[in-house]
């Protein structure tokens, strides 16, 4: 199989069948609303029309060029010549694409971008708008992109030190552990040799020749693929391709396309690796598997179910075990996917407690073992074909909505790997002759295929000082469950039961209903005194959405509720809900798409709920249960304290947790009530009772909340489910209101360096600046204004300019609760030795702005950004339900041109730079700067 079936797989297939047709080679059939040709000079192309997003489409050119085609002298340079294809091309100079991409709103980063992996590198430019003008500059991108970079000494040169960067803030514990084990991990192929970031002396020495080498080479009309998914005529574009692409010069006696497999190994690859700031164990075993490129048929199809299958249930086993506290591991994933481009792989990865690994690998073993020899039960079987069956139903309700991203990544498979492109709906067809011939043998049988001796590998993430997993350990430990003869086979549950068993329903009414015609709305007023806001909308199909929000939050608890308060969510989560714990309430859920979860913040606490149209009921049902009959269970909790001290020790060395408790500690000082670190003093302060009467205190009184529910379902259908479980909600006449308990920073103005062990040194840089000033949308809309033209400016003078940053961070917002305080943020990793001038470049541009130095440029790209991502925001649900939550919680129409568009419309330079001015104006802030201890 080319493609990961996990995450319940994106297949695609088509054609009706029945259990006794099934032709295991029948080729699958294809998917005709994608439409798919090769031009003379060897490229392909991908068409696919879709709406989901009006009037714009997404551009992507996929070239099957990757860093394990890089020579010696080359390390890095595929990645290298993904950066400076952003740095001029025959038809957009210097940061010419860049430039006139932001001119109409797409923004760098989020709309514009790139990724170099081992076999592949892809380029995208995302929602931009179809007119005539537009198009055409996408296109001329996509050419410019596949032939025609410019390469200059001057850009190549500029370019090095964002490269440096880039690597310096991806450095970390975890990636040097990566780049120790990387040997074993790949066999010692290629693939161990080239991570795509490269070799740091390669990058900062390769002579120009070797990267334009790479480029000539490699980057060719027959490596590569150019695909346009969005609101597009195919036909129309299809003509448009033709003529533009296909006076591009095919290169002859080009070097051959070569694919890297990783040789057999008959005895277990084993490995250790450790890192000064990783201070947690991991243990990872895998079984590589060789993939096929040839052309699928239903047996690939068939094949990858049982993969998935397989994936599946041993999730929920190892998620069962975990759930127990004499559980040696915190977690363990198990599953088989994608490895390299003909390979895949098994994988078992552990997270063992502290001093346990040799426990947790054992016990991961012998559970892999018991299914190797015993399979699966009829009941996992039965409770996976219905997650399966669930979740095909509703990617078909969904098929028209997908994001173009989704449909993308079909296309990129089939081109790099030949995986299918096949219609979802006759897929199912096909999946369900499948499943009604998958039998326990069937399952067994692939697993034991699965479960080779040979092409094994073990790699231990260690712990410095500890008892880490030894080869000779490792060795013994799988011999004997591979040989223990007391193994019995996997214990099978009872069938589930009802979600609402236990419950006492007593429904209610539907006192009152109001329709508001202008935004097409109704409020329901039920008989316990909830108020339900209710819109209908199908701009995402088969998809619903329940919001619940009520003033208090953390405001309204006691100091000594705060650190229990922390943990609420996991204590619940891991409870369950109503009669079922968390391992049984899947079970209960099987085949329905619906879920809920809850949260508290500063000043509100929340539920929110989400589902498939059929299972309205269901998500209803949860939310019933969020209110009447929370789940707390104190095994649950042991186990999540567990994990805690687990965590503690994982943070305990990690350089990001320190620096995020220094800044804490910076602003609040060491021994603030309620602004405190996450700690083994803040963990002591926690307690079972206490984050059971958090929630309690938060979500005891429904009649409190606001209801929204907006989505595809019908106004007649929900009605009668609102009566039975929101208004048989019990409730009081108890409202509440948040408090303002904001803190204050330890000093108006605080500006400190605090120096840090680091073994790869780099400078980390955290700024802010705030002000308490009214709030009103026109200043919330000049903050994030500020915000995005100072990221500009940032972008252009520290990144590419300076070479000092892989990227900086900027942004700005006026906060309304518990204060109304206006808000600018400015982050930044870099190389040490430039941190002053580079923070030097950050003051001075926001002082250029105080001055009225703005560039209108920089301005006409924000609000020109501002505008169409709203625009965009409108054809998803999401904005019909922020639409209804903000004219009943703020009192406002977002719809209204006064309260947006007319507003962005009218920003001018005087506007930012008197927010600026005012912002700067007795201000308070902090610049707190990481560097390494020398």
């Amino acid at each position: 199989m080319k493609r990961i079936l996990l995450q319940f797989f994106a297949l695609a297939c088509v054609f009706v069948v029945n259990a006794q047709s099934l032709n295991l080679n029948q080729p699958l059939p294809l998917d005709n609303t994608i439409k798919k040709g090769v031009l003379p000079n060897g490229m392909t192309y991908y068409l696919h029309s879709t709406d989901v997003t009006k009037d714009v489409a997404s551009y992507y050119i996929i070239q099957n060029v990757g860093s394990v085609l890089e020579n010696d002298d080359q390390q890095g340079l595929a990645h290298f010549l993904e950066h400076m294809a952003f740095n001029g091309t025959e038809n957009f100079e210097g940061k010419g694409i860049l430039n006139t991409l932001e001119k109409e709103g797409i923004v760098f980063g989020k709309d514009i971008n790139a990724y170099t992996s081992f076999d592949e590198t892809v380029y995208n430019i995302d929602n931009v708008p179809t007119t005539p003008e537009l198009v055409e500059t996408g296109l001329q991108i996509l050419r410019d992109w596949s032939n025609y970079l410019l390469l200059t000494d001057e850009e190549i040169d500029a370019e090095r030190g964002v490269i440096k960067e880039e690597w310096r803030t991806r450095q970390s514990g975890q990636m040097r552990i990566l780049q120790q084990s990387i040997e074993t991990m790949f066999g010692g192929s290629k693939y161990a040799k080239r991570i795509p970031i490269g070799n740091m002396d390669v990058i900062q020495n390769f002579e120009y020749k070797a990267l334009r080498d790479f480029y000539h080479d490699w980057y060719r009309t027959d490596l590569q693929a150019i695909a346009i998914v969005g609101d597009i005529d195919v036909d129309d574009m299809e003509v448009k391709i033709k003529e533009k692409f296909s006076t591009i010069p095919a290169v002859e006696n080009a070097p051959e396309r070569f694919i890297v497999k990783i040789e057999d190994n008959d005895k277990l690859m084993y490995d250790i690796a450790m890192d000064k700031e990783v201070s947690t164990a991991n243990i990872s075993f895998g079984i590589r598997h060789d993939k096929s490129l040839e052309n699928e048929t239903v047996a690939d199809l068939r094949i990858g179910l049982l993969n998935s299958m397989i994936s599946s249930i041993l999730g929920t086993r190892f998620r069962e075990i975990s759930q127990q506290p004499d559980a040696p591991f915190i977690a363990v994933g198990a599953g088989f996917g994608d490895m390299t481009r003909v390979h895949n792989a098994f994988n078992v990865r552990v997270a063992p407690k502290p001093e346990k690994q040799q426990e947790a690998f054992k016990l991961v073993m012998t559970e892999i073992n018991r299914a190797v020899k015993f399979g699966f039960t009829n009941a996992e079987i039965k409770l996976v074909k219905a997650q399966f069956s669930s979740f095909y139903e509703n990617q078909i309700a969904k098929r028209n909505d997908r994001p173009h991203g989704q449909i993308i990544q079909s296309i990129q498979k089939n081109y790099l790997e030949n995986a299918h492109l096949t219609d979802i709906e006759k897929e199912f067809e096909i999946v369900k002759g499948l499943f009604s011939q998958i039998t326990q043998a069937d399952l067994l049988q692939r697993m034991q295929d699965i479960y080779t001796q040979k092409n094994r590998t073990l790699v231990v993430t260690g712990v410095e000082g500890k008892n880490n997993l030894t080869e000779e350990q490792a060795n013994q430990i799988i011999k004997d469950a591979e040989n223990d003869t007391t193994l019995q086979p996997y214990e099978e549950d009872e069938e589930a039961k009802s979600l609402m068993d236990g419950v006492n329903l007593v429904p209610g009414k539907i006192v009152e209903e109001k329709e508001n015609s202008e935004l097409g709305f109704t409020t329901f007023t039920l008989s316990n005194g909830i108020k339900v806001y209710y819109k209908f909308a199908d701009k995402n199909k088969n998809d619903v959405k329940l919001e619940a929000i009520s003033d208090g939050g953390k405001s309204l608890l006691k100091v000594d509720e705060l650190p229990s308060a922390e943990i609420v969510s996991n204590v619940v989560q891991l409870s369950g809900l109503g009669e079922f714990s968390m391992t049984d309430l899947p079970k209960v859920l099987a085949g329905k798409t619906a879920n809920t979860s809850f949260s508290i913040g500063e000043t509100t606490e929340a539920i929110v709920g989400a589902s498939s149209t059929k299972d309205v009921e269901t998500m209803l049902q949860m939310v019933n249960l969020r209110f009447t009959k929370p789940r707390f269970d104190e095994t649950s909790y042991k186990v999540l304290m567990q994990n805690i001290d687990n965590f503690l020790v994982r943070r305990s060395q990690d350089l990001n947790s320190k620096m995020s408790d220094s800044v804490t500690t910076t602003l609040y000082g060491h021994n603030h009530s309620t602004k405190r670190i996450f700690n083994k003093s803040f963990v002591a302060d926690m307690s079972f009772e206490k984050s059971k009467a958090v929630y309690k205190s938060r979500f005891n009184n429904a009649a409190d909340f606001t209801f929204f529910i907006v989505g595809d379902v019908k106004k007649e259908d929900v009605k009668p489910l609102l009566e039975n479980y929101i208004a048989s909600i019990p409730t009081t006449n108890v409202k509440e209101n948040w408090v303002n308990n904001a803190v204050e920073w330890s000093a108006k103005n605080i500006d400190k360096d605090i120096y840090l062990p680091m073994e790869d040194p780099k400078g980390s840089v955290q700024m802010a600046i705030k002000k308490e000033m009214p709030f009103n949308l026109k200043d919330q809309l000049l903050m994030t204004a500020l915000g995005k033209i100072l990221q500009l400016r940032y972008n252009e003078l520290l990144r590419e300019d300076e070479g000092g940053t892989y990227g900086a961070s900027s942004w700005g917002q006026v906060f309304k609760e518990p204060r109304s305080i206006a808000y600018l943020s400015v982050t930044f990793d870099c190389n040490p030795d430039l941190v002053e001038k580079l923070i030097g470049i950050v003051h001075a541009e926001i002082d250029k702005i105080k001055k009225g130095t703005v560039l209108q440029t920089d301005l006409d790209k924000v609000t020109t950004n501002l505008i169409k991502e709203r625009e965009d925001s409108k054809n998803f649900n999401a904005y019909e339900m922020s639409l209804l939550k903000n004219l009943i919680l703020e009192g406002y129409n977002m719809e209204a041109p006064e309260n947006f568009k007319n507003i962005v419309k009218s920003i001018t330079k005087n506007d930012i730079q008197d927010m600026v001015k005012r912002l700067l104006d007795n201000h308070k802030s902090f610049e707190i700067v990481f560097k390494p201890i020398e």
